[in-house]
């Protein structure tokens, strides 16, 4: 008797590759954009769809799913578009006028979006640490992390960590942009994802380095920013 397939829809989409190749912005920030939906049910989600959102909702229909929601981690616009470096760049705002849906968010982010993107608050669902959004069967839970910006969070579903800008396979969001805090940072990486066991696999949310992802055991083990062994240790480190 075969195994049944999986449940759970994963794709991991790298702009200026998989989408938007054309655009020379998304080639040089290499954003990773995730899908997560139900397979089952063929609905899913999108995860910081930036530089070409209809093109994100076609490659969705090509594997026969549907968008019915939006995961942002944060408000920096190569993530959830709006102006950046005198470029305007697509994001949610445009991805809500082609299907709309709720955009969800950590509750904290939310003036940070509405100024970067134009949302409005009917067009946010916001939330606290470890709620939970379902898509079909599929259960994410979020999980707030701020240090790169007051609202940042994760997404964790089926030992697979979506990191945005908080934790990269080596080194993390920096925390000198506006909202950053270097010391809540710190207890993100130490404190609120440490409870994540270690064959979980991370999905960053740039590709900066030659692995697109990585087990969490793995990246505490040989990334810099977990070397420190004090606060002040990572403060006098990376404060800066």
């Amino acid at each position: 008797m075969s195994a049944e397939p999986p449940r759970l829809y994963f794709r991991q989409l790298l702009s200026g590759r998989d989408f938007a190749r054309d655009d020379p912005i998304a080639a040089q920030m290499v954003n990773f954009v995730y899908l997560l939906g139900d397979t089952q049910t063929r609905e899913c989600l999108v995860v910081d769809p930036a530089y070409a959102v209809a093109e994100l909702v076609q490659i969705a229909e090509r594997d026969g799913m549907k968008l019915v929601g939006t995961l942002a981690t944060h408000y920096h616009p190569d993530h959830v578009g709006g102006s950046m470096l005198g470029f305007d760049l697509e994001g949610i705002r445009e991805l809500l006028e082609v299907r709309g849906m709720k955009v969800h968010a950590q509750r904290s982010e939310a003036p940070w979006l509405k100024r970067t993107t134009g949302v409005s608050d009917s067009d946010l669902a916001l939330h606290d640490s470890g709620d939970e959004v379902l898509v079909g069967a599929i259960r994410v839970q979020l999980i707030h992390t701020p240090g790169h910006t007051p609202g940042s969070q994760c997404f964790l579903v089926e030992r697979r960590l979506v990191a945005g800008d908080t934790l990269f396979l080596q080194g993390c969001g920096r925390t000198d942009l506006p909202g950053g805090d270097p010391a809540e940072m710190y207890r993100s990486l130490t404190q609120r994802l440490a409870r994540i066991p270690d064959d979980t696999r991370l999905y960053p949310g740039h590709l900066y380095g030659p692995e697109p992802e990585a087990t969490l055991g793995q990246t505490r083990r040989e990334n810099y920013v977990f070397r420190p062994r004090s606060e002040a240790e990572w403060l006098q480190a990376f404060g800066a």
